[in-house]
């Protein structure tokens, strides 16, 4: 049967554990350096790991001792606010009997996990039978299937890109979404790769913890982890392309303009040199006859006439 462990100075320092036989999991979210000390004082932890916890700018990494192993995972979480993926740092003690987890509270899986570990004894069999590494297995396949929503919202912005880059009304504000998306995208590959390494090599090290083979289990979550890499990969190139076809579009529109604008000079500057002509104070044909203004607007529609179809014969319109 399972027990709910949390003494006085457990719920003080904001440690929460869940009990179902002799697998015990501790769950510590935004740890202190009062919840650092607690782990100092019950368990045989190394004063470095304990700092390792409460820094911001770990690399993901695997440290083995005697009894116990400790890790380091990144996992990418996104900030509507900034509209960017943000790394948010799980740190685990892992051992024969317990299960250790350090978080910011950020990462809705591992949350919503020990929740239910706490009230349903159905999910206590489920995930504290086969010892702590396979508790430690279930989270982590958790927490990497819960990059691919981040990923699918990626995949989404792309095509929504992608329409606006054709759209004249989306042109102007395509570029930022351009280079708000290639910054989301460059995050999480910042996550991911060390990540690759440390999941690859976790198996073999956490072995010793459990009498069930877990080989197939990571192999699994492993090939997640590629098809992760293999599609913010993907990503990248397409929008390297889009980034390449609006600058393609947006000259070719600039060089659209600036070729209509010529021709309107082009057409008005013979005119003004009539119109600049026929206003100076010097004698000209029909200067003075009540016909002057014809005479000139009939040069300008023979100039206007003859450049337009010099143009069009040459292609330039």
């Amino acid at each position: 049967m399972a027990i709910r462990e949390a003494s006085a100075k457990e719920k003080q320092l904001n440690i929460e554990s869940v009990t179902w036989n002799e697998l015990t999991w501790v769950n510590i979210e935004r740890p202190t350096e009062q919840e650092t000390e607690y782990l100092a004082q019950n368990f045989p932890f190394h004063p470095l790991d304990l700092d390792d916890c409460l820094s911001r700018i770990q690399r993901p990494k695997i440290d083995e001792y005697k009894d116990y192993l400790f890790l380091v995972f990144h996992f990418p979480v996104f900030n509507k606010q900034t509209r960017a993926t943000t790394t948010s740092q799980v740190s685990v003690f892992i051992g024969e009997n317990y299960l250790i987890t350090l978080h910011k509270g950020e990462l809705k899986p591992l949350v919503k996990l020990f929740r239910e570990c706490e009230l349903e004894e159905e999910a206590r069999q489920e995930h504290f039978s086969q010892g702590s590494s396979y508790l430690l297995y279930r989270i982590i396949d958790r927490l990497v299937d819960y990059c691919l929503p981040i990923l699918n919202r990626i995949s989404a912005n792309i095509e929504e890109i992608e329409d606006n880059i054709f759209a004249s009304k989306g042109m102007p504000r395509a570029i930022e979404d351009i280079s708000v998306l290639r910054r989301d995208v460059i995050s999480f590959r910042r996550i991911i790769w060390p990540m690759r390494a440390v999941i690859g090599s976790l198996e073999p090290k956490i072995r010793r913890f459990t009498k069930m083979d877990l080989a197939v289990y990571f192999g699994d979550m492993i090939d997640h982890v590629d098809k992760i890499w293999d599609a913010l990969d993907e990503y990248k190139e397409i929008i390297v392309g889009l980034n390449d076809t609006h600058d393609s579009l947006a000259t070719n529109r600039t060089n659209e303009v600036m070729r209509m604008l010529t021709i309107i000079a082009t057409i008005l500057l013979p005119l003004t040199v009539v119109a600049s002509v026929y206003g100076m104070n010097i004698p000209l044909p029909f200067q003075d006859s009540g016909y002057s203004l014809i005479f000139v607007l009939f040069i300008w529609v023979v100039i206007v006439t003859g450049m337009l179809y010099f143009f069009r014969r040459n292609r330039w319109i």
